[in-house]
């Protein structure tokens, strides 16, 4: 009996430091909350700022126009008393079509500052999907979720939330650790 208790006791230590030495690919399924990340990468921060600063200009611009329009309306109020029927039309022609060149450039400004906006937020989320790839590897996770607040995930253990994480991580790359 002694004979064979030796050799399995040292069977069992060698595999409980094989255990212990040899890591293996993580299985726990885990996940990062994907507005988190948006909302506290310090890139998106910057992103924005910068949106509202363009939007803003931009908004300045289109009020000047606006403000501009206003005034000559005013001013043909008062003068259309004294103006022949024919002044009148040609003046509310000019306003008419001034007003539809403001609208133009408005609606144009709308746009482009909704294309810059989705532009520069794809760009954001196209560092954040990198770098949770990235993540994911390094840290031999199989798959990482992103919850995003709209049922992806209905419960996780606290445990599985690597949002702080990904998030320290990924603001310490933009910032150039």
């Amino acid at each position: 009996m002694n004979k064979i208790t030796l050799p399995l006791s040292i069977i069992a230590i060698a595999l409980s430091l094989f255990a212990i030495f040899n890591p293996k690919p993580s299985n726990d399924q885990v996940y990062v909350d994907v507005n988190k990340l948006l909302d506290g990468y310090k890139r998106t921060e910057i992103v924005r700022k910068d949106l509202q600063e363009k939007t803003t200009l931009l908004k300045a611009n289109v009020d000047s126009l606006v403000s501009g329009w206003q005034k000559e309306l005013k001013v043909y109020e008062k003068e259309r008393a004294y103006m022949t029927k024919k002044e009148k039309e040609l003046k509310q022609e000019l306003l008419a079509n001034k007003q539809q060149q403001i609208n133009n450039y408005q609606q144009a400004v709308q746009k482009q500052m909704q294309e810059e906006d989705q532009k520069a937020t794809q760009t954001v989320i196209n560092d954040i999907n990198d770098y949770v790839k990235e993540y994911g590897k390094t840290h031999s996770h199989q798959i990482i979720f992103g919850a995003g607040g709209n049922g992806n995930i209905m419960y996780a253990v606290e445990g599985a939330d690597l949002t702080t994480k990904v998030l320290e991580g990924l603001n310490a790359e933009f910032e150039g650790k």
